[in-house]
């Protein structure tokens, strides 16, 4: 498995995950079709070129999906038990059609299951930037990890 097991998971480990992706107007089109997410700024360029920035904009939910994406081999890929949830999520610039994402992650905070202590509990900050290093997302999302299995 390439993801990796709560023992491996220390808290300040950071990860620069590549790939990055570059973002397609299919991409967005399809997500925001298959989420019925109406809004016109992610679907209608005549629209988006009388708003505020002139064309349409990625919608931020893809967003945010494909940030955590990219974390997913490095991190979590066979080794996670589900994602408990995301807090302090943030959008401070737009994806723009056309626009390449890279991620990277940190370990801030990481604990063994009080209930099961077979997993444990990791926080991550997945921080997203385009083609031009500005932040386009960051959120902290915590996930259930496994724990390494006992030596047979």
């Amino acid at each position: 498995m390439a993801g990796k097991y709560l023992e491996e998971l220390e808290v300040g480990l950071e990860f620069q995950h590549e790939p990055g992706r570059t973002v397609t107007e299919t991409d967005n089109l399809l997500f925001t079709a298959l989420t019925l997410n109406p809004q016109p700024l992610h679907l209608d360029a005549e629209f988006a070129k009388h708003s505020l920035h002139g064309r349409i904009l990625v919608n931020s939910i893809f967003t945010l999906g494909l940030v955590v994406g990219l974390s997913v081999r490095d991190t979590t890929l066979g080794t996670t038990l589900g994602n408990l949830g995301f807090d302090e999520t943030t959008f401070p610039n737009p994806v723009f059609i056309g626009d390449t994402i890279r991620a990277s992650s940190t370990v801030v905070a990481r604990r063994v299951s009080r209930s099961k202590p077979d997993r444990g509990i990791v926080t991550f900050e997945h921080i997203g930037t385009n083609q031009r290093g500005e932040i386009v997302c960051s959120c902290q999302r915590g996930a259930m990890m496994m724990r390494r299995p006992a030596a047979t």
